[in-house]
């Protein structure tokens, strides 16, 4: 079904339980995620050739299923959950219904398109470096990257445990915000209504003039934005750089033994970038997490119960599917740039089908849902 699950998908759905407060929901569920019964193949065919049929559910899939919603199916994602781009080499590009020819954004590639063609209305997945917002925009989708360490990663295969968190998608604000009591622990809320906002102007600068002015239309029905620098000192390309070593680092710590004992065959993109997590030193990413704490700092300082940070989830419109690598690399440069604002400093933010989205503070999960149900109206929007 346009490439969205993955050929060893689940022999038949998985009902939830009845009279839940999600029944009649269709999740489809990242193949990240371990469905009891099936394998988990992190998108390589030569990694799901070692594994053995989970033996339970993952925290998050019980979860959904306890609260009723039935799982339909495991999506395709990028390999090892490298790449934000969504082209798949070992399973095929998942079609993005909302913007045909173009990438669907990854890694969560499958459960987005999924979610966007019709076919779940909830899209279970991951984000470390924007892997839930990226597809969520170019399949013009509302998701949300929670609180880092939120939920419960219990069940789901890690990428870099320092950013990897679970999160999902839906089409409407009202179904993302219903996931958001059986997935998010009553424990680490932190309640305030959202009476500040702070225009990220070197975030904005990032984004061609149409993502700018997509996204500025939707902040209109929000208070009167301040308006400054997110990054005064080292720079959104100091802090992506950061980012990407310290990510790099704990992909080869999580994969590096399988990468070195199979040799998989890895897709464009993906190799390239094992190739470099392998020469990460000790120094590197000492250097790197001590840029990134500062980073945190400085963004934690902003974002304040009551203060949300707006940017543009992505820089541009989603890329063609047959975009050369240059190209391609570009965009994810770029785009890193924008999502490791939230993975350095380990808040939620929620991104809506206008292009826009919103940084909260630790714990401002439901708050962020709670707007973008307020907002539907103005939020709604097409792929970015």
């Amino acid at each position: 079904m346009q490439n969205w699950f993955v050929p060893h998908d689940l022999a038949a759905p998985v009902e939830g339980a009845a009279g839940g407060p999600l029944g009649g929901v269709r999740v489809g569920v990242k193949d990240s995620y371990d469905v009891a019964g099936a394998r988990t193949g992190a998108g390589s065919p030569e990694w799901l050739a070692e594994q053995e049929p989970a033996t339970g559910h993952a925290w998050a899939v019980r979860r959904l299923l306890d609260a009723g919603a039935t799982a339909i199916g495991k999506t395709v994602c990028d390999e090892f959950f490298y790449s934000l781009s969504g082209i798949t080499s070992h399973y095929g590009t998942p079609v993005n219904m909302r913007a045909p020819g173009r990438i669907p954004g990854g890694s969560s590639c499958g459960s987005a398109a999924a979610t966007a063609g019709g076919a779940c209305d909830i899209g279970l997945g991951t984000d470390t470096g924007g892997s839930i917002r990226v597809p969520s925009a170019f399949c013009g989708l509302y998701g949300l990257r929670p609180t880092h360490g939120r939920v419960p990663m219990e069940g789901c295969r890690s990428m870099a445990p320092s950013f990897d968190v679970a999160g999902w998608m839906a089409d409407d604000a009202a179904t993302l915000a219903a996931a958001g009591p059986v997935l998010l622990p009553e424990a680490g809320a932190v309640a305030a209504d959202v009476v500040r906002v702070v225009l990220a102007e070197d975030a904005f600068a990032q984004a061609d003039p149409e993502v700018v002015e997509a996204a500025e239309r939707a902040l209109e029905v929000l208070p009167e934005p301040d308006r400054g620098t997110i990054a005064p000192e080292a720079g959104l390309d100091g802090w992506r750089g950061a980012f990407r070593v310290v990510q790099a680092y704990e992909v080869w710590q999580t994969y590096g033994e399988f990468v070195t004992r199979v040799r998989p065959a890895l897709g464009p993109g993906v190799r390239e970038r094992m190739a470099m997590a392998a020469n990460v030193t000790e120094d590197d990413v000492a250097l790197a997490r001590q840029v990134g704490a500062e980073a945190a700092r400085q963004i934690r300082a902003i974002a304040r119960p009551g203060t949300v940070i707006a940017l543009p989830t992505v820089p541009c419109a989603p890329p063609r599917i047959d975009a050369g690598p240059d190209e391609v690399e570009s965009f994810r440069s770029r785009t890193l740039r924008l999502t490791c604002i939230a993975g350095l400093s380990g808040l939620p933010q929620v991104t809506v089908p206008a292009g826009l989205s919103l940084i909260g503070w630790p714990g401002g999960d439901e708050a962020l849902l709670e707007l973008a149900v307020d907002r539907q109206d103005d939020f709604a929007g097409g792929a970015a």
